[in-house]
């Protein structure tokens, strides 16, 4: 059994630089590309960006140029560095891996962490 600890969220204000990791755990690890998704109150969950373990990225419109991703592969954590929040950046984030090293998809989930921009 994998688990996601997500860590680094709150009440940030807009333009803030925030950082969250999620920090991967379990028995036979086998961790493929880890992200990032978000969902805000009455939308649907939605990518941020993901990265593979040879360091390969994908950024949703919305956060490139503003956002990046990184992961320590011995430590099997996931960064996601925000910067120049907006408030529309508000939502609950979630941590998520995949199983597999050649797909990123949701196998694995954390239990999401709050980020609030105020303006």
């Amino acid at each position: 059994q994998v688990q996601l600890v997500e860590s680094g969220g709150g009440l940030v204000q807009a333009g803030g630089s925030p950082r969250l990791s999620c920090a991967a755990s379990g028995s036979k690890l086998s961790i493929g590309p880890m992200g990032w998704y978000r969902q805000a109150p009455g939308q649907q969950r939605q990518l941020v960006a993901f990265i593979t373990r040879g360091g390969n990225t994908n950024y949703a419109d919305s956060v490139k140029g503003r956002f990046t991703i990184s992961r320590d592969n011995a430590k099997n954590t996931v960064f996601l560095q925000m910067n120049s929040l907006k408030p529309e950046d508000t939502a609950v984030y979630y941590c998520a891996a995949s199983r597999i090293l050649n797909v990123f998809r949701g196998d694995y989930w954390g239990q999401g962490t709050q980020v609030t921009v105020s303006s």
